[in-house]
Order: structure tokens, then C-alpha cells, then sequence
């Protein structure tokens, strides 16, 4: 009989190989990259350019610039490439990050040929028609307004503002009185100059046949827009100062929380280990953040820490939203859980639960085609090596509670860190 009382046994996982991509130059200067799987008739295609917010020379810009392309081409209108999209049952959006913007399409297999001269022309013909664009900036102002009322908006603005220094783009915060002023030209422009086929990563992934991938090559490798220049390098200077700001909202009743620091990129021969220990401090449900701050003290309903990798800085943040009254009780429960793994090494049996955690978690992110497209995207983008995720099932496996111990010394010190709180004010 089982007895549900014991837990069931675990395997750990010993290693993992990603499906290898066939990457492919095209005329036009973009690399396509292609991952087959046909369990499923669905493909998705993304075409990815260097047109984040990276590149943008105007707050707002390369965010606005991304939400129109869908508003019209020079063959389509807004209503005409809705009503297409929605004919084959297929999704298409455009997203702005940090670094790039991307543009997804999803359809069946059988439908991939057809839609790509709409793709085509959403990425070489988009007019951005001035009512819409004016409709669009009102919109994003009203709803950045919106968001700047809610303390956990603030706290994260205000976090990447100091982590990183006003002037270093990734703590460049969004300007309404620039972004009220761009024009359509400006757009234009932008568009032009960053969405360059000669820089575009295309990744094609899913039930993908010889046929499609020649339609690929002979529509987005043959595709190119009237480009002004290429982007020029941009050289930023990363603020590395710890430093600790509770902005006062008199009449609010909770406190949004956001402590971390600069990081060492995905490259450093410690990450694998360093992605542990953050998962020890506050990286599941069972972390010593969860139960200090939660299950214990009762302050918030949810905490964490994590490490967030971008092409140009690696940052590590802790987060929370607590009672008003206890920010700072908070803050020092964070300050005694970073000391803790400084000064005590990590049990055995709480260690190999964080390390079953990491693999198993690991495992199912890879369960679908495309999710393991997006952990080779990672490669491509972040610069790793090809065994990047198998040395990391090894390091995760073979860590040693004493090799944690010394990177909690050398990274963790509460002292080092960037601190905000934003709430109402509070006895420290």
C-alpha cells in the first residue's frame, strides 16, 4: 500500500542536451536559426533586432516604435492585418526589451507560407499612421500614470535608477515629457535604423519542413528596408555605488521593498554556483526568505530573490511588499538571512533539496520546442558556450556547502547593496 506519508524517491538528473539548431547566413545578412520538432503542427517564427531599449536615443522611442508596427503598412492597414492574423488562427506581436525587439508569430505549420509576406511587409513597410501614434503615446502616458500610484511600479523604477546610474539605460526611466514629444518622423527614423535585416536573428522552431525553411530563406533573407545606417556603439558607464532611499508616500499602508546589487554575468566561472546560493536565499517557495519573512515573522504574503541577465549588466534583486509599519523590521531579516549564509554553511539536506529543485525545474522548462529555443536564444544573445546548460546540471549537482559559504562572502554583503523602500514613513 502506498503510504502517502513518505515522500516518493528522486532521480537527479545527471545531464541535459539541448536539440542542436542548424543556423543558416542569409543573403541579406541575417542568421536564421532552426529547431525541429514535429510533435505538434505549429511553428514559431521570431525575428529579432537590436532595437530595445539599448539603442533608443529617445525615452519611449523604441517601446512606441514597437507597438506600431502592427498599425499599418504601406499595402495594409491596421484592420487589414488583424483580420489576416485572425483568418489562418494564427498570433502576431511585436515586444521591446531591454536589448532587442521582437517580432513572434504564431501559426500551424500549413499556414507559415502564407503568413510570411505579412511579415514581410509588417518589418520593411510600416508607415505609422499619426493618429494612431498619437492615440498610442496618450494611451502609454495614462497608463504609466497609473502604474507610478501602485509602490511596487515606484520601488522597481527607483531600484534600477540607482542600481545601475540615471544615464545607463537599463536606469533610464520612462520620460513623459520626451516621450509626448516624439514624432512620426522620429519613428520613422528609429525604424529604419534599428530594425536592420543585416543584424537580425531569425529563429524558426517547431514542426519545421525543408519547404518552410526555404520560404524563410527566400522572403526574410531576401528582406530589406531602406536602413539610414547602422547603429552606432554605445559606450555606458555603470554606476557601482551602494546606496539606501525610502521614498515617503504619506497615505499608503504597505511598503514595496528591492534590495541586490550589480552581478557577475553568465559568463563568470561562478555563475552555476552563484544561481544556488540565490535560489537558497529566496528562489522558491521553501527559501530561507519565505520562511523568515513569511512563514515566521508574517510580513508579506511572498518574497524573492533573483539574478536578472541582460545583454550589457547582470543584477541581483530581492523583492517583497510588507505592512508600512514593518519595512524596516523587513530589511533587517533580509540583512540577518545574507549574514547567515556568510557565516554558516548550508546543511546537506537543505542544499540537496535546493539542488533537486534546480534541475527538476530546469528539466520541465524544456518540456516544449520552444522553450528550448528560448534557452538557446540565451546562448546566442548572452554570449555563452554551447555547454553552457550541461556544465550547469554538473556544477549544480557537485556545489559544496563550503564553496557557497565563500561566494555568500564575497557577494552578499548587506553593506554592498542598492536598498529601496518606498511606503509611507516608519520607525527604523
Amino acid at each position: 500500500m502506498l503510504d502517502r506519508q513518505v515522500a516518493p524517491p528522486v532521480q537527479p538528473l545527471a545531464s541535459v542536451t539541448l536539440p542542436a539548431a542548424d543556423v543558416f547566413s542569409l543573403p541579406n545578412g541575417a542568421r536564421l536559426h532552426v529547431l525541429r520538432n514535429d510533435a505538434q503542427p505549429v511553428v514559431r517564427l521570431q525575428v529579432v533586432f537590436k532595437a530595445g531599449k539599448w539603442y533608443e536615443p529617445v525615452s519611449g522611442l523604441s517601446l512606441l516604435t514597437a507597438r506600431m508596427l502592427l498599425e499599418g503598412t504601406r499595402t495594409r492597414s491596421a484592420r487589414q492585418i488583424a483580420d489576416e492574423v485572425a483568418f489562418y488562427g494564427a498570433s502576431l506581436d511585436c515586444e521591446q526589451g531591454f536589448d532587442r525587439a521582437t517580432l513572434t508569430l504564431y501559426c500551424l505549420t500549413r499556414h507559415l507560407k502564407q503568413l510570411l509576406p505579412l511579415v514581410q511587409d509588417v518589418l520593411t513597410e510600416a508607415t505609422f499612421p499619426s493618429t494612431e501614434l498619437e492615440l498610442l503615446k496618450t494611451r502609454t502616458i495614462q497608463n504609466v500614470r497609473v502604474e507610478r500610484q501602485k509602490n511596487s511600479y515606484l520601488a522597481a523604477e527607483l531600484f534600477s535608477r540607482n542600481l545601475y546610474g540615471p544615464t545607463y539605460p537599463y536606469g533610464n526611466t520612462f520620460d513623459e515629457s520626451a516621450f509626448a514629444t516624439i514624432t512620426q518622423a522620429a519613428v520613422q527614423e528609429y525604424y529604419q535604423s534599428a530594425y536592420d535585416f543585416s543584424e537580425a536573428e531569425i529563429f524558426l522552431c517547431g514542426d519545421v519542413s525543408q519547404t518552410d525553411e526555404q520560404s524563410i530563406k527566400n522572403s526574410l533573407g531576401q528582406a530589406s528596408s531602406s536602413h539610414s545606417s547602422a547603429t552606432p556603439p554605445f559606450n555606458f558607464k555603470l554606476s557601482e555605488t551602494a546606496s539606501h532611499e525610502h521614498k515617503v508616500i504619506a497615505d499608503s499602508l504597505q511598503a514595496s521593498l528591492r534590495i541586490g546589487r550589480l552581478w557577475p554575468s553568465l559568463t563568470h566561472p561562478d555563475t552555476h554556483k552563484l544561481q544556488v546560493l540565490i535560489k537558497v536565499l529566496g528562489g522558491y517557495f521553501g527559501s530561507r526568505l519565505m520562511k523568515n519573512i513569511r512563514e515566521d515573522k508574517g510580513f508579506t504574503y511572498g518574497i524573492y530573490s533573483t539574478i536578472g541577465p541582460r545583454e550589457h549588466a547582470c543584477s541581483l534583486t530581492i523583492g517583497t511588499d510588507v505592512n508600512g509599519d514593518s519595512a524596516y523590521a523587513a530589511v533587517g531579516e533580509i540583512h540577518y538571512e545574507l549574514r547567515q549564509l556568510q557565516n554558516e554553511l548550508i546543511p546537506l539536506d537543505e542544499l540537496q533539496t535546493v539542488k533537486n529543485y534546480v534541475t527538476g525545474k530546469f528539466a520541465n522548462e524544456l518540456s516544449t520546442v520552444f522553450e528550448q529555443c528560448d534557452k538557446y536564444k540565451a546562448i546566442v544573445f548572452l554570449s555563452l558556450p554551447e555547454d553552457y546548460y550541461t556544465n550547469f546540471i554538473q556544477e549544480v549537482n557537485s556545489v559544496s556547502p563550503q564553496q557557497l559559504l565563500e561566494l555568500a562572502q564575497q557577494y552578499l554583503t548587506p553593506e554592498s547593496m542598492v536598498e529601496v523602500i518606498v511606503g509611507p514613513k516608519a520607525q527604523a
